[in-house]
């Protein structure tokens, strides 16, 4: 019971302008512009998505926060639609401020064919730059190796194009 009121009070005490504060709109800008080019050259999605805390349904589960922020990082893969591209072959980049954690979900288009440390590796160099303060060097990393990772196993062939099915601008969200 104290843990869920102590997780309550932390993510109610984070500022609903957080997430805009660790990602200045130049920043957005900037990796909307690098998400852009990246889709430029394979059939994959990535979408990236920063929230300052959880909602309250979230926050009073009996759950670890691994599992809750897992759970959440899963809902907002669906809410946002990652999930449907044409190849199953989107990304989620999710961070949650509050609890510092960060979860990568990738439809089974291109989990299926990338090695299972892929993602805690990605996280662990992401989790490394933000604890030295430098969200754009982690967020500018973490959007290179995904890119990478997707023009590996679906490069587009010539002449062939990668209809936009979603938003490349990073999606914030208050407490």
């Amino acid at each position: 019971m104290w843990t869920r009121l102590t997780r309550i009070l932390k993510h109610r005490w984070q500022s609903d302008d957080a997430a805009q504060c660790a990602v200045p709109p130049a920043l957005l800008d900037k990796l909307a512009a690098q998400v852009a080019t990246s889709e430029a050259g394979h059939s994959g999605e990535i979408r990236i998505f920063i929230e300052a805390g959880l909602p309250l349904s979230y926050l009073w589960q009996p759950a670890s926060m691994a599992q809750i922020t897992h759970e959440r990082a899963l809902a907002m893969f669906g809410k946002l639609r990652v999930w449907d591209t044409a190849n199953n072959n989107g990304v989620l980049i999710y961070l949650l401020l509050a609890e510092h954690r960060i979860e990568i979900v990738a439809d089974r288009g291109l989990n299926e064919r990338v090695a299972p440390n892929t993602w805690p590796r990605l996280v662990a160099g992401m989790s490394t730059a933000f604890k030295a303060g430098d969200f754009e060097g982690g967020l500018t990393k973490a959007v290179q190796e995904v890119s990478a990772l997707l023009q590996s196993h679906f490069a587009l062939q010539a002449g062939q194009s990668n209809p936009n099915e979603l938003p490349d601008t990073p999606l914030l969200s208050g407490s």
